[in-house]
């Protein structure tokens, strides 16, 4: 059984690298360097927005058929793009891992302090899944972080684009590390 597998040079890294090694440890790796008229284009922020717009919300009891226009969208691109929007995602959902934004929660009399590191990750997506707007209102007001909406199922858009497109299972690494607490800077006490 072979592989295909077609990136741009200009996004190999070595996070790609080391995905190879661990995916394909014991195969042989054969490298052929097309010159590309027109280049791969980048995955820009607006890309990223643009994908997010995808999702349907006219059914939202159902997640899968919500993510699964940005799937199909993302699953037609070179695999340097569904890495990037990866990435993107990553450093968004870092970015809303504060002690404002959790503050809602800690806030809570009901929870007492206790902050759930899964709810408060799937709140942080469930903001991002509402698009770019909303992604920044909330970013600049933390009092604006929902406190009942969550939605993990964005964490699998890359996932499912991936095995889609190559068959195997995604095992990247994110550009910045999404899980609560990881912003050191933004769970520092000031």
């Amino acid at each position: 059984m072979s592989t295909i597998l077609k990136i741009n040079v200009q996004e190999l890294d070595t996070q790609f690298l080391e995905n190879l090694k661990q995916e394909f440890a014991n195969s042989e790796l054969e490298i052929w360097v097309h010159d590309q008229a027109e280049p791969v284009p980048a995955f820009s922020d607006e890309a990223f927005w643009a994908l997010i717009a995808l999702l349907d919300w006219s059914d939202e009891s159902d997640d899968a058929r919500v993510i699964e226009p940005a799937i199909q969208a993302l699953a037609r691109q070179p695999l340097a793009v569904i890495y990037r929007f990866y990435d993107l995602l990553s450093e968004k959902l870092w970015h809303l891992d504060t002690r404002e934004h959790a503050q809602v929660f800690l806030d809570d009399p009901e929870e007492e302090g206790y902050l759930s590191v899964d709810d408060f990750l799937y709140a942080r997506c469930a903001v991002v899944a509402n698009g770019r707007q909303f992604y920044e209102e909330v970013l600049s007001n933390p009092s604006a972080m929902p406190k009942d909406a969550t939605f993990e199922s964005l964490l699998y858009i890359a996932m499912r684009a991936y095995k889609q497109q190559t068959g195997n299972e995604f095992t990247a690494q994110p550009s910045h590390n999404f899980e609560t607490y990881s912003n050191k800077e933004g769970w520092a006490k000031k």
